[in-house]
């Protein structure tokens, strides 16, 4: 499954829209379990670095900069530069604002590794990114639609989304550890938690995009017209990572993991919160689900495209 895990996810989408339309009426029932199959997915990945690499990465300043300033600084200006030219229907506006603004902390760290991105300081910096994305979300919707629509974005949401998706995950994987490394069982247990990365992501594409494909209604040719921003935000970011990791002069491992975490956005996470909208609003998420399908493909091209842009030395 690992040697084709991309096959495996691109079937999963494929699956989640046929359930989707198949069993319309599952979509609330699904869209319930979309955060503790997510939760258990960052479990399983942050049981792949010990603590004391996170610990190291961590003090990785040139890495960290350089994340930040892809994530919080060029990928704003790369919105702002595509924002006339969105849509003018404000729900649509919000959906590709919050997916677009919020960098990923969850599959980004298979896809980089399969480039061969340096994933452990990938994984050391999901909860500093999550953290940075909470604090300045808000402020980048002001600026981009005003008081009205920024006010309907609570805080409340990204915060339970921290502790469940982030804080209990990597408790709970660090107390894994603990135990393998005192008891055979321990490590045993371990190992078995570790092969199901694939079929937790898996389950988790199939989820979301199962849950949310009922929603889309006469809104198709709405959303649709939405996939070409997205499939330009990938090709921009390509190139737009590696002059930031070149600026903050990384080497290779490094350079294309920041080339994955500018490029890559947090949907999986952000989509509680477009869940949580007014339903004038509702079309929102499914903005937001598109967005994952069209990156998912992007990662398959990604994964083959990056050392290419990247080249070993």
């Amino acid at each position: 499954m690992e040697r084709h895990q991309v096959a495996v996810y691109v079937g999963a989408l494929a699956a989640g829209a046929i359930v989707g339309w198949a069993a319309p009426g599952a979509g609330p029932g699904l869209e319930q379990a979309i955060n503790p199959v997510l939760a258990a997915l960052l479990y399983v990945t942050f049981l792949q670095v010990p603590a004391a690499e996170l610990g190291r990465s961590l003090r990785a300043g040139r890495f960290l900069g350089a994340a930040l300033v892809v994530n919080f600084v060029v990928v704003p200006l790369v919105v702002a530069a595509m924002f006339t030219f969105l849509p003018a229907n404000q729900a649509v506006r919000l959906g590709v604002l919050l997916v677009l603004l919020t960098p990923c902390v969850d599959y980004v760290i298979v896809f980089s590794g399969l480039a061969g991105g340096n994933s452990q300081r990938l994984l050391a910096a999901t909860p500093l990114l999550l953290l940075a994305q909470m604090v300045l979300l808000p402020g980048f919707l002001f600026l981009f639609l005003g008081s009205g629509l920024a006010d309907v974005v609570e805080a409340g949401p990204f915060i339970e989304a921290f502790v469940m998706l982030i804080v209990i995950p990597l408790t709970l994987a660090w107390l894994t550890q603990a135990w393998a490394a005192r008891r055979k069982a321990g490590r045993r247990g371990a190992d078995m938690v570790s092969a199901l990365m694939v079929p937790l992501m898996a389950a988790t594409l199939l989820t979301v995009v199962a849950s949310q494909v009922p929603k889309l209604g006469n809104g198709l040719a709405t959303v649709a017209r939405v996939v070409p921003f997205y499939v330009l935000f990938l090709v921009v970011m390509a190139f737009a990572g590696r002059a930031v990791a070149r600026l903050f002069r990384l080497d290779v491992p490094d350079s294309r993991a920041i080339v994955f975490t500018g490029a890559t956005r947090n949907s999986l996470v952000v989509l509680p919160l477009a869940l949580a909208l007014p339903d004038a609003l509702a079309i929102a998420a499914v903005v937001v689900v598109t967005q994952t399908l069209v990156e998912v493909v992007g990662m398959v091209i990604y994964v083959r495209a990056v050392p290419r842009l990247l080249p070993a030395r």
